[in-house]
């Protein structure tokens, strides 16, 4: 059994190997590119709208909500990022209905990049909101010897987030082959929907974390700052 699509080479020349994880990954972007072009090629502002765009509409409005809910000061900045985060994984793990599909979020490689990409956002936007100084001062609150921790911890989170949803997508794909093996006829549905269900709650995880980083990081100087002020009204 394959544990990840990082052992399934599909294709190799010369020394050059292209794995599964390679392949799928490009395969969700592809899709994702070209479903969203196809969705926005005529919108419309008027009474009459397609169903594609209704369904863009509430997914593009639920996340946000749920930025907003998270606690931060302008969403549809941080939209395009969380929403393209979350898409993606919800898109690689959702085809695992597709017989032959290997999910590339199974692989480590795609969960470490996917935790890179927000261990740079994180203080992006922080930089955005607060500026460099303001950004840097929160590694030495509330004093410098705090600096060690606060690397660490910043560190520490990516990398959970990387393992937390390589695990997961991991885990599922081996207890399915195991449950399929003993029971041919019965899991592969239960497992199919079991599936569909865990992609989209490890999606929704995924981005969420991502989004209380980037809250905790770009309103930590607002907290400080508010009792501050007030002093200064009083």
């Amino acid at each position: 059994m394959q544990i990840t699509p990082d052992q399934w080479i599909l294709y190799e020349w010369r020394g050059l190997a292209l794995n599964a994880t390679v392949a799928f990954t490009w395969l969700v972007m592809a899709i994702l590119t070209l479903g969203s072009w196809a969705i926005t090629r005529r919108l419309s502002e008027g009474e009459t709208v397609s169903r594609w765009q209704v369904a863009l509409e509430v997914i593009v409005t639920m996340i946000r909500d749920q930025i907003d809910q998270v606690g931060a000061k302008d969403p549809h900045r941080y939209l395009p990022f969380i929403g393209t985060l979350f898409l993606f994984v919800a898109t690689a793990n959702l085809l695992m209905i597709i017989p032959g599909y290997s999910p590339p979020t199974g692989s480590l490689s795609t969960t470490a990049a996917l935790a890179l990409c927000v261990l740079v956002a994180v203080p992006f936007f922080a930089i955005l909101q607060r500026g460099v100084g303001g950004y840097l001062k929160s590694y030495i609150q509330p004093n410098i010897i705090m600096l060690p921790f606060n690397i660490i911890s910043e560190l520490s989170r990516t990398l959970a987030l990387a393992v937390r949803l390589y695990g997961n997508v991991m885990s599922g794909t081996i207890i399915a082959g195991i449950l399929i093996s003993v029971a041919p006829l019965f899991f592969p549905v239960l497992m199919q929907l079991l599936g569909l269900l865990t992609g989209m709650i490890q999606a929704y995880i995924f981005a969420i974390l991502a989004m209380v980083y980037i809250a905790a990081a770009t309103r930590a100087e607002r907290q400080v700052s508010e009792p501050e002020s007030q002093q200064q009204g009083e």
